[in-house]
């Protein structure tokens, strides 16, 4: 009996008019190559972050290349730029 586990980011969605990108990653547990277990983990990704008083794009680097390739396809500088003045509305 061997028991191997691997995680796989199994669905990718990009929601909403800032292009927010919804990761969903499975956990999938093996039993000599027989999946018996599987169990979600979801995360967002927001096209920027505002720390300390300033704004920066999110950091992507350590994300899989298929997700850095969706978050580059989605996240304009119109995308960005409209979600900062959203979030900066709504800090006022």
């Amino acid at each position: 009996m061997a028991l191997t586990e691997q995680s796989i980011d199994d669905k990718i969605e990009v929601v909403g008019d800032f292009k927010m990108v919804h990761i969903r990653t499975a956990r999938v547990i093996y039993d000599d190559g027989a999946e018996i277990s599987r169990g979600y983990k979801r995360r967002i990704i927001e096209p920027a972050g505002y720390v300390n008083g300033t704004w920066s794009n999110t950091d992507i680097s350590g994300e899989s290349s298929e997700i850095q390739a969706v978050c580059n396809a989605v996240w304009t500088d119109a995308v960005r730029t409209a979600f900062k003045a959203h979030i900066d509305a709504q800090e006022s």
